[in-house]
């Protein structure tokens, strides 16, 4: 029987990889939903291809109350949720309701309210699988390498046999760099949208284009790691790796290391979440050693204080990783409409920070008010330096 597949944000990078992999696996998948924000073009698009998939504008008025909605009558055995930023949280809740796996692109659902989302996610027992790359290669290989971890939470997701102790050490987390691994401080004063737009590995939307530049993407990283392993922050290491070959590795007591390598591309850690938990071949990320050189350092937490902050957030713990992710909404848009300077993002948020957020939320509605906070905040400090 074919596994019916949900795609929100469709039109995105993401979502367009995951079509893409739909569409070569056909005999396995139906795909019956497709979203967008406000993309009506590319979703019609969309539905030239998919005449049987509903398809759904989530932006406007009522769009979320329909995206919701759409969730719930779609019956999908899996969603994957592609939705970029904070508005990704609220259907990340609606799959779990509507009882399909959730396979998490959208990292911020995990920042934001991690707790609040394995917990229901447990209730209801449906599985949600990290798909970012380097989440996707620590889920793999915790997995593969048989390692009961404070990974494994009584009654979370992953719905399989006990798995033997082997304890893990360290989380390596890999980050390409972005465009300025190399700049100085007094370069990066002045660089323009376009030039933090120019990864120079990966493909993938402004908003998580200009977080990589930042190194917010990898402070997002370590603090859905954090909550998503449940591991302490301490315990999640982040190395510098420019060709993003390697997506993340894992470190036993024993020292021993572990690797995930793979091209840089969406597309495998997404089949791997569709096929989840069996294994099927495919040409995606196949290497040839014969041409690699792989290189790794050190972050410079100096010339990117996001990392810095992300570990302060995540160690408050509360509402502190809403906080951090809301006044860098902010301030990643502000920048990319030219209203302030890159080096302001880590300014807006650590001044954000700087605010009580210590506050542990029963259900959701604190935390989408926390984030309205935090960019309201991220907001009155920008004015007040215009």
């Amino acid at each position: 029987m074919k596994k019916r597949v949900a795609v929100l944000g469709a039109t995105g990078s993401v979502g367009k990889s995951a079509v893409d992999v739909i569409s070569r696996c056909t005999d396995d998948f139906e795909l019956v939903l497709l979203s967008a924000h406000r993309d009506r073009e590319g979703l019609e698009k969309l539905g030239l291809d998919w005449p049987g998939a509903a398809r759904v504008l989530s932006g406007g008025s009522g769009g979320r109350d329909q995206l919701a909605a759409a969730i719930a009558q779609a019956k999908a055995d899996i969603t994957i949720n592609g939705i970029a930023g904070a508005a990704g949280l609220e259907p990340s809740m609606a799959v779990i309701e509507a009882g399909s796996d959730l396979a998490l692109a959208n990292k911020e659902t995990v920042v934001m309210a991690g707790r609040l989302v394995f917990k229901r996610a447990a209730e209801q027992k449906v599985n949600i699988l990290p798909m970012d790359s380097e989440h996707s290669a620590i889920f793999h290989l915790i997995r593969r390498e048989a390692v009961s971890v404070l990974a494994r939470r009584p009654g979370e997701p992953w719905n399989a046999e006990p798995l033997p102790k082997k304890e893990l050490d360290e989380i390596i987390l890999t980050a390409s760099g972005g465009p300025f691994r190399k700049s100085s401080l007094e370069k990066m004063k002045d660089v323009s949208p376009e030039a933090a737009l120019a990864h120079p590995t990966w493909k993938m939307g402004p908003k998580i284009s200009i977080d990589s530049a930042s190194m917010a993407n990898k402070g997002l990283e370590i603090i859905e790691a954090a909550r998503f392993f449940n591991m302490p922050p301490e315990k999640i290491k982040v190395v510098i790796h420019p060709q993003s070959i390697v997506h993340s590795m894992i470190r036993l007591t024993d020292g021993a290391v572990y690797a995930q390598l793979s091209r840089p591309d969406m597309k495998l850690p997404i089949h791997q979440a569709l096929y989840w938990p069996n294994n099927r071949p495919t040409g995606f990320g196949r290497l040839d050693f014969e041409s690699l050189t792989l290189e790794f350092e050190k972050p410079d937490t100096k010339r990117f204080p996001m990392l810095a902050l992300a570990r302060e957030a995540v160690r408050q713990g509360g509402l502190y990783p809403c906080a951090y992710n809301g006044a860098n909404e902010t301030a990643v848009a502000a920048f990319l409409n030219r209203e302030i300077g890159f080096l302001d993002i880590p300014r807006i948020v650590g001044y954000v920070l700087d605010r009580d957020w210590s506050g542990e939320p029963a259900d959701i509605a604190p935390v989408l008010e926390a984030d309205k906070q935090a960019k309201s905040m991220a907001m009155s400090f920008m004015k007040g330096k215009a």
